[in-house]
């Protein structure tokens, strides 16, 4: 054991449902192609901070949570969501978060929520529906399931969102802004959810919608290791397989994935 980490165990859950996404399906076989990336030897189970994610920490694998329709996820979730277990899930499309939360809230709260994205996804309906991928948001905050929540790296942004970014009191700092993410602090215990869209294409082409002048990766990583903020949870969504390319989007989700582990089971905050 890694000395004087915490040993909590952590788990790993994949969501492999993208019916709510608008423009490109494909998400749905993520979780899957994640783990198998994690596993493939190219790499190895070390995160940054000297965790060996399978030897130093308890990081159980709990599977997929299959479902046919979208309100079956609140139920199935409610059934995994622990309050003394963080779950780092693999989506899927963004439209999984707004169940993870509402069961994690159900368990132990309201908390903070840090977004890396390049859409707000605040859309009260897109396309008549409001539980799209483009709505998570805006159900959260709806519901006042979370204390706060902060946007980093946004840059596609409709007059519409920003209305609901006001409405809501969503705290944006857009890509152009990028340098105020260094002063950020969280004073609640955090969820962390990344869309991998947020970063720029050159780092994730395997995603549905891409926003060129996005996030860079190491940014993003040294952030988080350097984040004061006991993470209870986390998801990273939105991995398009179809429009991947020799793995890299993939090598980035396994990445965060290993580091968000090593982070949260080295006890962070």
């Amino acid at each position: 054991m890694f000395a004087g980490m915490n040993a909590s165990p952590i788990q790993l859950l994949g969501l492999p449902f993208d019916a709510k996404s608008s423009f490109l399906r494909g998400a749905a076989q993520a979780p899957d192609l994640i783990r198998q990336t994690l596993h493939n030897g190219s790499s190895n189970y070390l995160a940054e901070n000297g965790i060996h994610i399978l030897e130093d920490i308890d990081l159980k694998d709990i599977g997929n949570v299959i479902v046919q329709d979208y309100q079956q996820l609140f139920q199935a979730l409610a059934g995994h969501m622990r309050p003394d277990v963080p779950t780092v899930s693999l989506g899927g499309d963004h439209s999984i978060t707004y169940p993870i939360v509402k069961a994690l809230h159900d368990k132990r709260g309201t908390f903070d929520l840090l977004l890396f994205d390049a859409h707000t996804d605040l859309y009260e309906e897109f396309e008549g529906d409001r539980y799209s991928h483009a709505c998570p948001f805006a159900r959260i905050m709806e519901d006042g399931l979370v204390s706060r929540l902060v946007q980093v790296g946004i840059r596609s942004m409709t007059k519409h969102q920003h209305q609901q970014a006001g409405r809501y009191g969503v705290e944006i700092i857009p890509m152009r802004e990028l340098d105020r993410m260094d002063t950020l602090s969280f004073a609640n215990p955090l969820y962390v959810s990344i869309d991998l869209d947020g970063f720029d294409p050159a780092f994730a082409p395997g995603v549905s919608h891409h926003e060129p002048g996005g996030l860079v990766p190491r940014d993003i990583i040294n952030f988080l290791h350097q984040l004061d903020a006991q993470i209870i949870g986390a998801d990273i969504v939105e991995y398009n397989p179809i429009r991947d390319h020799a793995g890299i989007t993939a090598a980035l989700a396994a990445k965060l994935l290993k580091e968000l582990a090593g982070i949260i089971g080295m006890g962070n905050g």
